[in-house]
């Protein structure tokens, strides 16, 4: 487990704001309970629960800009 500072990926948060409106319609139109709040506890209880600490425990170099505003 992670605690601090986040690398940061040029890649991977390109990736995350280009990853469309419409890709994520269709998801929520095929797969029922997609997108709902707490669905991931439900589909991998293990994953969800390493998450959750992960985002606590950790944080990225645009969160100390957000400080300072």
């Amino acid at each position: 487990m992670k605690y601090g500072l986040r690398k940061p990926s040029v890649k991977k948060s390109f990736k995350a704001r280009t990853t469309g409106k419409a890709k994520r319609a269709v998801k929520k139109a095929i797969i029922p309970g997609y997108g709902k709040k707490g669905m991931g506890w439900i589909k991998n209880p293990k994953k969800a629960a390493y998450n959750k600490v992960y985002n606590k425990t950790t944080f990225s170099i645009w969160d100390i800009f957000k400080i300072f505003k």
